[in-house]
């Protein structure tokens, strides 16, 4: 598997003025569709787009209760990118990745390195948006604290 594009297609994120604390931050991956794509600049490949949702949201109320609702819009401040992975796959890949996603299933073979890239292109700007609006860090930033003495 070579990741040969890598493109957000939304970019959102918001905070209501009145947001106080004292709530729970949920970070959620999804994959919204998987298809076969046609490049011509690719040979000996076969090209495949994966269709993902990265949300960070602020929540007053407990994740699994949103879940059941299948709603990610949250109450507090929320952060939505949405994009497209574009993989070249062996034919064989990519035909028991195509057969796997009409159950709209992928294998952790698959989603394990796919959920790392996401994480790696979207971290550093979901925590560039945080920053801006007033918003804590979904991930904890490294600390230097000093050296206890004996």
């Amino acid at each position: 598997m070579k990741v040969i594009g890598f493109n957000f297609t939304k970019m959102s994120a918001d905070k209501p003025a009145d947001a106080k604390g004292g709530f729970i931050v949920n970070n959620h991956i999804e994959f919204i569709d998987v298809e076969k794509e046609q490049l011509d600049i690719v040979k000996d490949f076969e090209p495949v787009k994966i269709k993902f949702r990265f949300l960070v949201s602020y929540d007053s109320q407990d994740v699994k209760e949103k879940e059941k609702k299948k709603e990610f819009k949250s109450d507090i401040g929320s952060i939505i990118f949405e994009g497209i992975i574009m993989l070249a796959l062996s034919k064989d890949q990519a035909k028991d990745i195509l057969k796997e996603w009409k159950k709209k299933e992928l294998s952790n073979e698959l989603k394990i390195p796919l959920f790392n890239i996401i994480l790696k292109k979207c971290t550093p700007k979901a925590l560039d948006l945080e920053d801006q609006l007033g918003l804590p860090f979904h991930v904890p930033l490294p600390r230097i604290s000093p050296q206890k003495q004996e």
